[in-house]
């Protein structure tokens, strides 16, 4: 499974983007379970496109599904996958 995140916006507005490549690794089932659940729709419905001031805006892109998503609307498996992509990514 490939796992894209790019971040664009917050105050300086610069885009940073980072992808893992989960095949082979001993945690792949891991990344997977975490990938699917940041891929489904907030159940709460739809959130306030314009996000916050200065805020940073994610597109995740899971093999060619893609979420946009913005702060501080995102689901815990959202901000926890983009956590980690953008750590392990890098």
């Amino acid at each position: 499974m490939r796992i894209q995140v790019v971040r664009t916006g917050g105050f300086a507005g610069i885009e940073r983007r980072a992808e893992v490549d989960t095949s082979g690794r001993s945690d792949e089932d891991e990344w997977r379970a975490l990938a699917l659940l940041a891929l489904r729709p907030d159940p709460a419905g739809p959130q306030d496109a314009s996000g916050v001031r200065d805020g940073f805006s994610y597109r995740i892109t899971v093999d060619g599904r893609t979420v946009s998503c913005q702060d501080p609307h995102l689901s815990e498996a959202q901000r926890n996958l983009i956590s980690r992509v953008l750590k392990e990514g890098a």
